[in-house]
């Protein structure tokens, strides 16, 4: 039984932490089955490849997983995703997830200073992150266009509407943050993510309508 007290550390993921992709999957396939829709499934072979470019993000409790984190690069790296965010079910409502989605931002930041950084998704505490975290929400065509990108929803069961609407909308919400237009929140995270509320509540009946 893991103990979810236990000091959990968050550092940039290396080849000494490949024996955890097996189970950073697994949970990736549960999570989506769980949900229904908004997280992409992932093969242990294709975390390997991120943990040893040095572009995941790991929480670990002594030895034991408890979360995990991964960048990809879009449009000839004008465009990032952190994708994956997966905590342990042990370790979640502890704010683990904040703190993981804070640590690839900064690391995307990092490695890609100048390019784009977005989300699709479903989770409203993921939203909400994101907006403290200087994302704006934005349509699809704001995104990448990368192919390469879109193709990666197959495993999403609402697939289907994505291609129906050609991509325009999605029961995903898109996030962008562009390092070129972002400043200083003068009125704070609280009245941002006001903000980002109202633009949920504005759009959600358009996207209901639209799939009537």
């Amino acid at each position: 039984m893991i103990n979810a007290t236990m000091d959990v550390v968050i550092s940039i993921a290396d080849d000494s932490h490949l024996k955890y992709a097996e189970e950073i999957s697994t949970l990736m396939a549960q999570a989506a089955k769980a949900r229904g829709t908004g997280i992409a499934e992932r093969t242990p072979e294709y975390l390997h490849q991120k943990m040893h470019q040095g572009k995941a993000v790991i929480a670990l409790a002594d030895d034991q997983l408890a979360g995990f984190c991964y960048i990809e690069s879009w449009g000839h790296d004008q465009y990032v995703a952190n994708s994956g965010l997966i905590v342990h079910p042990d370790f979640r409502r502890t704010g683990l997830a904040k703190k993981i989605k804070k640590k690839i931002f900064e690391l995307s930041r990092q490695k890609y200073p100048h390019a784009k950084i977005f989300g699709i998704t479903t989770s409203l505490a993921v939203m909400k992150i994101n907006s403290e975290l200087g994302y704006k929400p934005v349509t699809f065509s704001e995104l990448t266009n990368d192919d390469a990108f879109w193709l990666g929803c197959r495993s999403c069961p609402n697939y289907d509407i994505l291609q129906r609407t050609e991509r325009i909308h999605c029961l995903c919400t898109g996030m962008l943050y562009d390092p070129e237009k972002e400043k200083p929140a003068a009125n704070g995270n609280g009245k941002r993510w006001e903000r980002f509320k109202n633009f949920l509540k504005r759009n959600s009946s358009k996207k209901f309508n639209n799939e009537k």
